[in-house]
C-alpha cells in the first residue's frame, strides 16, 4: 500500500517558524495546566523550628511530624533554623514562597511576645504569617530550691513581701521572663528576675541554691522536681498538669490572672491560599489528637491543643499578642 505524500505547500507550512512556535506554546500551556491541577501536597513539606534540637518546640515538632506526614501523604521534614529567640527561623518562613511547602512551628515567645520586646523585629506575626492552628500546650512551672522556706505559692508571695525573691528564667524577653514579671505585678512582691542563657543553666543554679526559684516550661523541670531537687509550687494555668497532678495551679492559690502557658502553633506565609491552609489544618488537628502522639506528648507534660478553625487560630494569636503586650509594657521588658 502506498501513502500519498502531503502537498508540498502543506508540508512546508508544518516546518515554518510560526508553526513550530505555535506547537511549542501549546505544549507549554498543557504543561502549565497540568502543574496547576496537581493536587496539594505533591512534594515534601518543610516544618521550620526556630530553636535548637532538644527544646520544647523541637520536641513537639518531631513527635507530631511523622503522623502529620502520614496524613498528608508526603514527607514532613523538620528543619532547625535557630537564633535570636526564633526570629531567624520565623523570618525565613515569612519570606518563603506561600505555597504550603514551607511552614513553621512557633510558640508564645517568638509569635506573641517578641513583637513587644524586640525593637526592630523584621516582620509582624499577625500580618506576615497566616495562622493554621495551635497543636499543643504546656504550662509554666514555678519551682524553688528546697531550702527556701515556702511550701506554696501563697507562702512565697508572703516571703517576697519581706525580702527579695530571685527567680530564674531561660532568658530575657521570653515567656518565662514575662511569667515572672506577671507574678511580680499580680503579687506586689519583691520578685527579682534573673535571666540565663537557656533553661539548663537556669535550672542548675536553682538546684544549687544560687537563685531562690525558677519559672520555665514543665518538661524542662520535670526530672528535677520528681527527683526532689526542686520543690514545685504552682503551674501557671487554670488546670493542673497531667504529669504533676498534685501541684496546684496559680488560680487555685489566689492569683487568677497569673496565667502563662506555652502554646505551639503552626504558621504559614501570609499569602498561602485557603485550600492549602485548610488541608494543613485538617492534617494537623488529626495528627495532634492521634492517640500515639497524645501519649508521647503526655509523658513530657505536653497536651494537645487545637483550634476550631484557622480563623479561630488567628483570633487566638491576636488575643495572646495583646495580652502579653500589656505585660511587656507594664514591666518595660526588652529582649537581649
Amino acid at each position: 500500500m502506498k501513502f500519498s505524500r502531503l502537498p508540498r505547500r502543506l508540508a512546508a507550512n508544518t516546518q515554518s517558524p510560526i508553526r513550530r512556535a505555535m506547537l511549542v506554546a501549546g505544549l507549554a500551556l498543557m504543561t502549565a495546566s497540568a502543574s496547576a491541577l496537581a493536587k496539594y501536597p505533591s512534594q515534601p513539606v518543610t516544618l521550620v523550628v526556630g530553636f535548637p534540637p532538644g527544646g520544647s518546640n523541637d520536641i513537639v515538632a518531631r513527635i507530631i511530624a511523622p503522623k502529620f506526614s502520614d496524613i498528608l501523604g508526603v514527607p514532613v521534614v523538620v528543619e532547625n533554623k535557630a537564633g535570636a529567640n526564633a526570629t531567624i527561623g520565623t523570618e525565613y518562613t515569612v519570606r518563603a514562597k506561600p505555597d504550603g511547602y514551607t511552614i513553621t512551628l512557633g510558640s508564645a515567645s517568638p509569635l506573641a511576645i517578641s513583637p513587644h520586646t524586640y525593637k526592630d523585629l523584621p516582620y509582624n506575626p499577625l500580618t506576615d504569617l497566616r495562622a493554621i492552628t495551635t497543636v499543643a500546650q504546656t504550662p509554666e512551672l514555678l519551682a524553688i530550691n528546697p531550702n527556701v522556706k515556702a511550701q506554696s505559692l501563697t507562702d512565697l508571695v508572703k516571703l517576697s513581701k519581706t525580702r527579695d525573691v530571685t527567680v530564674a528564667s531561660a532568658g530575657a524577653g521570653g515567656l518565662p521572663h514575662l511569667a515572672i514579671e506577671l507574678l511580680k505585678l499580680e503579687s506586689g512582691g519583691r520578685i527579682v528576675h534573673v535571666p540565663y542563657k537557656g533553661a539548663a543553666p537556669a535550672t542548675t543554679d536553682a538546684v544549687g541554691g544560687h537563685v531562690d526559684g525558677i519559672i520555665v516550661d514543665v518538661p524542662a523541670l520535670y526530672a528535677q522536681v520528681t527527683a526532689g531537687k526542686l520543690r514545685p509550687l504552682a503551674v501557671t494555668h487554670d488546670k493542673r498538669s497531667s504529669v504533676l497532678p498534685d501541684v496546684p495551679t496559680s488560680v487555685e492559690q489566689g492569683l487568677p490572672n497569673l496565667l502563662a502557658f506555652n502554646w505551639f502553633a503552626v504558621m504559614a506565609p501570609a499569602k498561602t491560599p485557603d485550600d492549602v491552609v485548610n488541608t494543613l489544618y485538617q492534617a494537623l488537628v488529626k495528627a495532634a489528637n492521634d492517640p500515639e502522639v497524645v501519649k508521647q506528648l503526655g509523658k513530657l507534660g505536653i497536651e494537645p491543643y487545637t483550634q476550631n478553625s484557622p480563623a479561630a487560630a488567628a483570633d487566638f494569636m491576636k488575643s495572646e499578642t495583646e495580652r502579653w503586650g500589656k505585660v511587656a509594657k507594664a514591666a518595660d521588658v526588652k529582649a537581649n
